[in-house]
Formats: structure tokens, C-alpha cells, sequence
């Protein structure tokens, strides 16, 4: 099974709490054999990826574009570089900016590589292009399934 994520954020330490449970859930419905997409942004993506690899997952990595790091906030870097480390393959857009356009090209390249999508969201839409609502209306586009988290209570500034 190769399980992609997608999701929101700057989510309130109350708000990832939720959803790190259900990702943890998520991610114990597949197994050991599960291969996890991530594009390892801080929030979602990161806590998916992290969760694969305790899981005795596989991650697969998708760089949306050269100076994707850099565009991540400086106190996920740490993160970003164990993860990308520990990665069985990494894909690339072959973008140089992180930009909203680099940031859809990597979800889309995301969708493509997995059989069911998982979204932290929260079901409104885009705040801008290339958000959570985005790349869940591309992946239904494109035939892969969705599955939204969006634990009960959970807001968003």
C-alpha cells in the first residue's frame, strides 16, 4: 500500500495532538509493509512521516522544488533533514523556487505515486492555490481515493 498525505499547517499544539493519533491510527491500519508519501513540510507531513518510519514503513519523499527548505521555518529544518536521510527514494519537481506552483507540481507528483491519499483538513477551502482543498480535488481528478482527517473539535486559525 503507498499512503500520501496532505494537510494543513501551523496547527495549535491542542489541534496536533488529535491528529497525530489518527494518523498514528491511520498508519496502523496498513502495517509494516506501508509506504508513506510525504513531502515533510512541518505539521502533517512531517508527523506521517515520522509515524511510517516508527512503523517500520517505507517514506518516499517528494521536493517540490531546489529551495523548498528553505521556505520551511528554520526550527523544522532539523526535522526535514533527518526525514529527507531516511528516505528509500526521493522525488523532484525539478523546480527551483517554492513557490505555489512548486508546492501543487509536488502534490500532483505526490497523487500520482500513491493509491490512497490521506488530508489533515478541514474540509473549506484553499486559503491559496496548491492548499489541502487543492491537491484533494486533484487526487479525486485523478481516481485516487481520499481519506479526510479532521478530528471532532479541531480548528484552525
Amino acid at each position: 500500500m503507498r499512503l500520501g498525505i496532505t494537510g494543513h499547517r501551523g496547527l495549535s499544539s491542542e489541534v496536533e495532538q488529535l491528529v497525530r493519533r489518527a494518523l498514528q491510527d491511520e498508519v496502523a491500519r496498513h502495517g509494516p509493509d506501508l509506504v508513506g508519501v510525504s513531502c515533510i513540510a512541518d505539521g502533517p507531513d512531517a508527523w506521517f512521516a515520522e509515524l511510517v518510519l516508527e512503523a517500520g514503513g517505507h517514506l518516499e519523499v517528494v521536493v517540490p522544488a531546489e529551495k523548498y527548505r528553505e521556505g520551511l521555518p528554520e526550527e523544522h529544518h532539523q526535522t526535514y533533514d533527518r526525514l529527507i536521510q531516511q528516505a528509500a527514494d526521493i522525488h523532484r519537481t525539478g523546480m527551483v523556487e517554492s513557490d505555489s506552483q512548486a508546492h501543487m507540481a509536488g502534490s500532483e507528483i505526490l497523487v500520482g505515486l500513491v493509491d490512497e491519499l490521506v488530508a489533515v483538513w478541514d474540509e473549506q477551502p484553499a486559503r491559496g492555490y496548491g492548499g489541502t482543498a487543492d491537491v484533494v480535488a486533484y487526487a479525486e481528478r485523478t481516481g485516487v481515493r481520499s481519506r479526510v482527517i479532521w478530528p471532532e473539535g479541531a480548528t484552525r486559525d
